[in-house]
């Protein structure tokens, strides 16, 4: 069951129940989508920069429901930290809206969206393209951010260059009906998803609300109401049930989902003993085309290097307050950071690691199955650290120090803390050099998924080429 937003005097308020989709409402929203498919695949780009131009007049009238709302559902207050977390979901939908439109002109003038930064090749020959900042706005924005997307081997920058924009040029297009299972921890997710199956790869959306931030689906449904309108994008709501509905109806052409390990293998596999021996036959039961964000149990190396008592407390702060933003509900929150056993300044970080999460305010544990999963670490590490001052409804920042590398089995290597928990564990190694290459095999070869990893090293230490090299 969802629930709609509801104004009164002086807030608002998450309320009102709406019963689920039932099954002639998803019927008629797949009849719907059936119909425009193809329509929206032979769309000319002037129609689609239409759509994103109204989409981006429309959503101001959402926004400040949006974040009343998120705040009302994870109990925090207005004017905090929090509110902040809220604004950025917005602030994500925005961007992409910008960039969309910007690689949608590209397209049209060029036939392919720019790149906004340097293109290179590696002395490996593979291809590397700066991506952000995107624009002056986040040059300005994020300053000394960089990112990179290396390219798969195969890419060259002979014959035509990097592959883009393909769908674009396919002839011959014909319309597709994809099933977006959307994420629960962050509602920017939620566009991101569908907005890549509309206008990158050229697909109508039924978009299947994640029951535990489902009441942002009236809102995404009004700021979307372009797109809604002509047909292109259809909201749907409650649970498995629906979902499984929806996935496996003969309209349907393709999944896409963000959330757990756990839900996809189901979905992939089918449950229990039967959907393990599926996984490990590698035979799966569900065989459209089904993309998926899992999460990760993100590792952070920490590079040791000539660090002052400054860089500690700061480098302190910062690691500890990746943990902080949406409860640690996020599947890129850094959970494990890998340092080196000698380090002299190994334990100078972790105790300023926790003396920074001793003062930090607890929020509410809104995520299912938060508080099992806490315990089921608690239980395998019982010298956890548990730190701040918890309410009723909230977890404790959790700091498990000194994890046995060698232990391959255990939790913290194996499962995703979708909570407040931050694990620390150190490798023996000779050098920093021969530090760097087993933390990357440890994180790669050892810690559960492939979604992101970071590294922490000082500036100082990159001037020596064997670092930098190995960096």
């Amino acid at each position: 069951m969802i629930t709609k937003i509801i104004e009164t005097q002086n807030r608002m308020q998450v309320s009102e129940a709406i019963p689920p989709s039932s099954q002639a409402e998803m019927d008629r929203a797949l009849n719907v989508l059936t119909a425009h498919k193809d329509a929206w695949a032979m769309m000319d780009i002037p129609g689609r920069i239409a759509l994103l131009d109204q989409i981006k007049q429309d959503m101001p009238g959402v926004e400040g429901r949006w974040i009343a709302s998120g705040l009302e559902a994870k109990e925090n207050q207005p004017d905090s930290f929090d509110e902040f977390v809220e604004w950025y979901s917005i602030s994500v939908i925005y961007r992409y809206i910008r960039i969309l439109r910007k690689a949608l002109q590209d397209i049209l003038q060029f036939g392919k969206p720019e790149i906004p930064g340097k293109v290179s090749v590696r002395p490996n020959g593979q291809v590397v393209a700066q991506v952000v900042p995107y624009d002056w706005k986040e040059a300005m924005a994020l300053p000394g951010i960089r990112a990179e997307v290396w390219m798969d081997p195969s890419v060259s920058l002979q014959n035509g260059g990097i592959p883009q924009a393909s769908f674009y040029h396919t002839q011959d297009k014909e319309g597709q009906v994809c099933v977006v299972l959307g994420a629960g921890n962050v509602g920017g997710l939620i566009p991101g998803d569908f907005m890549h199956k509309l206008f990158v790869e050229g697909q109508v959306v039924a978009l299947k609300m994640n029951p535990v931030n489902e009441y942002l689906g009236p809102l995404l449904e009004e700021g979307f109401n372009a797109v809604i309108k002509a047909g292109f994008l259809q909201g749907l709501y409650e649970g498995a049930h629906e979902g499984a509905y929806l996935r496996d109806h003969p309209a349907v052409d393709s999944v896409h989902m963000t959330g757990s390990d756990r839900t996809f293998e189901a979905i992939l596999f089918g449950p229990g003993e039967e959907g393990r021996q599926r996984k490990q036959a590698r035979q799966p039961q569900f065989t459209k085309p089904f993309s998926a964000e899992l999460g990760n149990i993100s590792p952070v190396i920490v590079v040791p290097g000539p660090w002052s008592e400054k860089d500690i407390q700061n480098q302190s702060k910062r690691l500890g307050s990746w943990l902080v933003p949406n409860s640690s509900h996020n599947c890129l929150t850094p959970r494990l950071l890998i340092q080196m056993q000698d380090w002299e300044h190994r334990q100078k970080l972790n105790n300023g690691i926790a003396d920074f999460l001793e003062g930090i305010k607890t929020d509410k544990a809104y995520y299912p199955g938060s508080f099992e999963l806490h315990q089921q670490f608690l239980d395998e590490h019982p010298e956890a650290l548990q730190l701040g001052k918890p309410q009723e409804g909230h977890l404790p920042w959790t700091f498990i120090q000194d994890v046995d590398p060698t232990n391959e089995d255990d939790i913290v290597f194996k499962c995703e803390p979708f909570m407040s928990l931050y694990s620390e564990t150190a490798l023996e190694a000779s050098d920093v050099v021969e530090f760097i290459g087993k933390a990357v095999e440890f994180a790669n070869g050892k810690v559960w998924g492939s979604l992101v990893a970071s590294i922490v090293v000082h500036p100082k230490s990159m001037k020596d080429p064997a670092v930098a090299e190995a960096v």
